[in-house]
């Protein structure tokens, strides 16, 4: 099933229809999206990172879940699947895909479904609409990013047990440049834009062509993810890089977040979950640059298109270490077509270049 989750787009597969050995489901993979080549002309995927994704949804056999969601990145010009990061975007279309496909029972009116996530073991409740028992993809819910309107899917994270501070400390040094490295969801390194010297308001495109900046943040996302404790991060899209600059629009903060070398269009919804809780943590980069709301969890993050409205509850555990008590986010997903897909055939490719 062809969906989007959010702001990104991806395959939804049963587990059981793909091969059960991972290399030989992601040489499959790789034909179904096209890659690689920088169009994807000759498979689903739309030439860029956000629309090269992939869901792989499983009846769970966890208590606290009702099905597990393994997600797979497809490089789009190289021949590279990797799980080593998450999507709350894709993750929003779990829900109600584990629903079409009869893993879960439709409610009469509403539909809860208890998802675990494969690759970090964290957990996730997706409610969204079932009226009559089918799900209904029609509403009047906007989010930025996505043309039009459609049902909204509430995701809950639930509070997990990981360390919010991966390096121990609210602020970090790297190559010269303050940062605060957060884990809530996602591995995720915030900047000031400005302590790069960029203003943070650009377009994508503009970041994507400063050489300089873009080689300056490569070097840093390397040391950051020593720092964090996931080694060698050079052939990963995590840590995730996020500059900070003050809001123009009404929101919290303006955010241009690289994944990793590629500036995103907007940003995703774990990454948002990390920028909310590091402007909540006392002394964290960009805190002086944000407008908080006062009496609210809610934090608007600002994109290139637009924003994202992330709740994020902030404490502290009994060593007195910042800890994520809540984070929820409203996003859409919309069924766009369900059928076969004809992979190309397993042969040596030409370089595409």
């Amino acid at each position: 099933m062809l969906m989007r989750g959010g702001t990104s787009k991806g395959a939804y597969f049963l587990a059981e229809d793909l091969p059960a050995d991972p290399d030989a489901r992601d040489a499959l993979l790789l034909r179904v999206m096209g890659s690689p080549d920088e169009r994807q002309i000759d498979g689903l995927g739309g030439g860029h990172p956000l629309t090269s994704k992939v869901a792989v949804v499983s009846p769970s056999t966890d208590p606290r879940a009702d099905v597990d969601y393994l997600f797979l990145q497809v490089a789009v010009a190289e021949s590279v699947v990797t799980d080593r990061q998450k999507c709350g975007n894709i993750l929003a279309g779990v829900g109600p895909f584990a629903v079409e496909r009869g893993l879960v029972p439709a409610g009469e009116e509403r539909t809860a479904v208890r998802i675990r996530m494969v690759d970090s073991g964290d957990l996730a409740t997706a409610t969204f609409a079932t009226p009559g028992g089918r799900v209904d993809y029609t509403g009047d819910t906007e989010i930025a990013g996505v043309p039009g309107t459609a049902a909204p899917v509430t995701v809950e994270f639930s509070p997990g047990d990981g360390v919010l501070l991966p390096t121990g400390n609210v602020r970090d040094e790297i190559d010269g440049i303050p940062v605060t490295c957060v884990d809530n969801g996602m591995p995720t390194v915030l900047m000031a834009a400005a302590s790069l010297g960029v203003g943070g308001h650009e377009t994508p495109e503009a970041l994507e062509g400063n050489t300089a900046l873009t080689d300056r943040l490569h070097a840093i996302r390397l040391e950051a993810g020593r720092h964090m404790g996931l080694g060698d991060v050079a052939d990963t899209t995590v840590p995730k890089l996020t500059l900070l600059a003050p809001p123009r629009n009404g929101g919290a903060i303006t955010t241009r977040t690289f994944i990793p070398v590629r500036c995103h269009t907007s940003i995703g919804v774990l990454g948002a979950a990390g920028v909310a809780a590091g402007l909540r943590i006392e002394g964290g980069v960009g805190a002086d640059l944000a407008h908080l709301p006062t009496g609210s969890d809610r934090v608007r993050v600002e994109h290139p298109t637009g924003h994202l409205d992330i709740e994020c509850g902030i404490g502290t555990d009994a060593a007195g270490r910042p800890v994520a008590r809540r984070t929820a986010v409203v996003r859409t997903a919309r069924k766009i077509f369900d059928g076969t897909v004809f992979p190309r055939p397993a042969q040596p490719l030409k370089d595409p270049r």
